[in-house]
Parts: C-alpha cells; sequence; structure tokens
C-alpha cells in the first residue's frame, strides 16, 4: 500500500508540471494588461514601464516561467500582483468558506443520491421510479447560479429562513453558525450531484442485480434487505466511488459561480476576481492547489475501491 502511495505521489509531479506550464503560459495570453489595471488608464508610460519592471512582466515569458518554477521549488508560490500579499495567504484566507461548502455539498449529494438511486433501482420502471428520475434529469438540466439565485431570493430573502448573501467564519460565529451561512450556497452546489450520482447509482445497481450471483442469493431465501445492501450495493459502489471523485472536480469550478452569487469570499470568488485583474500569480497558485487537490482526491477514491473490492490489486 505504502509503495503504491509513493509511486502515485511521484507520478503526479509530471501532472502539476504541465499544470503549471499550460496555466502559467495560458494567463500571459490574455489580452488586457496587468500594469494599467493596476495603475489605471491615466499612469503615465514611465510610471507603467516602472512598475512593469518591478512585477517582472518585461521580461520574456520563458525567462519568467524559469524564475517562477524556481520560485515554486523553493517554496516561494510568489506575491499577489493586486495586493502584493503573499497569493498562500489570500488562499489561507479565503480557504474556510470554500472547505465548508464543498463538504456540505458533497455529503448533501452522497446522502440522498445514493438513496434515491437504490429506491429507484429496486422500483425499476415504476411511477416512483419515473418520478425520481424525471427529477433528475431536472436536476441536472438547472444551472448552478440560476439555482443559487433562486434559494437566495426566496429562502433567504423572502422567507428569511437562513442567511444570505454574507458570511460568518467559525472564529465569529462557531462551527454551527458558520455551516448556516453556507446552507443554500451548499445545497444549490449540490443539487446537480444529487441528480448524477443518483442516475448513476440506479445504473450500476441495475447492472449488479441481473447478476447470477444476485439471484443465486435469492434462490437461498436470503432477505431482500441482506441482499440488496450486503451484496448487491457492495459491488455497485466502485463505480459510484469513481463518479462521486470526478464530481468533485465540477463542484470546485460551480464554487467559483455559487460564491459570485451568494457574495462569498472564498476560493472560488478569489479565483474569478483574481482573473478579472489578471492576477498572474494568484490565478496559478489557486489551480496548483486545486490540482494538488484533485490528485489527492483521485488517491483516496483509489485506496476506497479497495476497501469496497479487496480483489482490487493496487500496483
Amino acid at each position: 500500500m505504502l509503495k503504491y502511495i509513493v509511486k502515485r505521489i511521484l507520478s503526479a509531479i509530471p501532472v502539476l508540471l504541465i499544470v503549471v506550464f499550460i496555466t502559467f503560459f495560458m494567463m500571459r495570453m490574455l489580452p488586457g494588461d496587468v500594469a494599467v489595471l493596476i495603475l489605471g488608464r491615466d499612469a503615465s508610460p514611465g510610471d507603467l514601464a516602472i512598475l512593469r519592471e518591478t512585477l517582472g512582466l518585461n521580461k520574456p515569458y520563458l525567462v519568467q516561467f524559469v524564475d517562477y518554477i524556481g520560485d515554486l521549488l523553493r517554496g516561494d508560490w510568489g506575491v499577489s500582483l493586486y495586493n502584493n500579499v503573499p497569493v498562500f495567504d489570500n488562499i489561507r484566507s479565503s480557504l474556510e468558506p470554500t472547505v465548508l461548502i464543498m463538504i456540505l455539498s458533497i455529503l448533501i449529494s452522497v446522502v440522498i443520491g445514493i438513496p434515491v438511486g437504490i429506491i429507484s433501482a429496486v422500483k425499476r420502471n415504476s411511477v416512483l421510479d419515473y418520478l425520481l428520475m424525471s427529477v433528475s434529469v431536472l436536476g441536472l438540466s438547472i444551472p448552478v447560479f440560476w439555482s443559487g439565485i433562486m434559494l437566495a431570493y426566496y429562502i433567504g430573502t423572502v422567507a428569511g429562513i437562513l442567511p444570505n448573501m454574507y458570511y460568518q467564519s467559525i472564529a465569529q460565529v462557531g462551527l454551527a453558525g458558520a455551516v448556516r451561512c453556507v446552507i443554500l450556497p451548499s445545497v444549490a452546489l449540490g443539487f446537480q450531484s444529487i441528480a448524477s450520482i443518483a442516475r448513476y447509482t440506479r445504473s450500476t445497481m441495475l447492472d449488479v442485480l441481473g447478476d447470477d450471483y444476485i439471484r443465486t442469493a435469492r434462490a437461498k431465501g436470503l432477505p431482500e434487505r441482506v441482499v440488496l445492501y450486503q451484496h448487491a450495493l457492495k459491488n455497485a459502489m466502485s463505480p459510484v466511488i469513481t463518479h462521486i471523485g470526478t464530481n468533485m472536480a465540477s463542484l470546485m469550478g460551480g464554487a467559483c459561480v455559487i460564491e459570485t452569487v451568494f457574495s462569498i469570499n472564498g476560493m472560488g470568488k478569489l479565483a474569478y476576481d483574481s482573473l478579472i485583474r489578471r492576477d498572474y500569480t494568484q490565478v496559478q497558485a489557486i489551480i496548483l492547489v486545486v490540482a494538488l487537490v484533485y490528485i489527492v482526491i483521485n488517491l483516496l477514491v483509489d485506496l476506497l475501491y479497495k476497501l469496497f473490492d479487496p480483489r482490487v490489486e493496487l500496483n
């Protein structure tokens, strides 16, 4: 197991280098001048030239890239071009709400999506099955920003049940208070994942329920509950786990939209604002962090494979 983990970590290094390379050069291909965005259009050419030299923007791109890789190897992620604060400090200050939204949205989507998929598979071609799958299609069709706006208006503004358009940290109001602030964005973000996981669980459960060993288990007189949860579900969970892990990527992308809708200063909103400001170093750092998280998630998914199916060999 340890050998496999070390192997996966080593194989992630070239992936991270490719991510850094693509992000670095794509950011510099965007239209707009960082110096003009910082100093304004009324700044003199001399001031703009001085700022470009200070930030190192007047160097050839290849030289800038080599310098950037050297800084990363020394543990220096750079300084934000917008507020002159180390990029990792900006990420750390905006990480809390994003982590809470991600965890809560995943919990909501898994706790609701998997049971809905199981019920739909067991009640195949029934009215309940058609109803649940219709709701799933609806959930997949609704954009995250629209469901977020609707929840913010009707639940947050009209009904006043839950707070919207602001976030209070755990240090200010405790864990329960902070979670209460992110319930609406988490539901909006997790709604599509609920539908996706439900449909995928239904599909894999139907495949497993048609296998010979399930028919044998029923022929032996085992209770249907035992057949479903100890035999069918355990074997159907491996592809579902993969799907949940893949869903994490879309949730991280959706966090950018949903945090903007709810005016939450998380990593998603930081990424959006940094992109608008052409804050190269900040965007590069955020994408690198997201890539690291995604690599860790994929590793955990592979380890969970082994947990649910001992026959899987980790090489």
